[in-house]
């Protein structure tokens, strides 16, 4: 299965600048799922982050992570239409190598289990096959 962003904002409420997902490449129910998202100098956060050394903050890859677990949670028919993601809960974040203008940032996570209605993934991010940054999150799901 593959999204494309138009698919993937008629799943999300998140809008530019902060829907922080281009593509679903792959999606297996009661597994995992993997987004992508291309990271270009255009993104607003640049601008102050840093003028002179640009690097993806950190928080957002952790949010960009949480959004792929929010499509997962839709397209396993989980949520409903009139539900909206809310972050519950990281641990164990870790930050590995910095996300540079011009990195493709593959998001993997990892269905590990749900229990009344939160969901807990293993995330981690890679560019070229590294790991960029790495993290356990929960979410869950509330009428909007």
């Amino acid at each position: 299965m593959e999204l494309s962003t138009l698919d993937i904002m008629k799943l999300l409420p998140h809008r530019y600048p902060f829907l922080l997902v281009d593509k679903i490449a792959e999606f297996e129910t009661g597994k995992s799922i993997l987004g992508i998202k291309n990271v270009t100098i255009n993104e607003p956060f640049f601008q102050g982050h840093f003028p002179e050394h640009p690097i993806m903050p950190g928080v957002l890859i952790l949010e960009a992570m949480a959004q792929v677990g929010g499509v997962y949670a839709v397209l396993a028919k989980e949520v409903g239409e009139n539900q909206v993601p809310y972050f519950v809960g990281i641990d164990k974040a870790k930050f590995r190598k910095p996300v540079l203008p011009g990195d493709v940032l593959y998001l993997n996570l990892e269905l590990l289990k749900v229990r009344r209605g939160i969901y807990l993934f293993k995330a981690i991010a890679t560019v070229n096959d590294k790991v960029v940054a790495e993290a356990e999150l929960k979410a869950t799901f509330t009428d909007k």
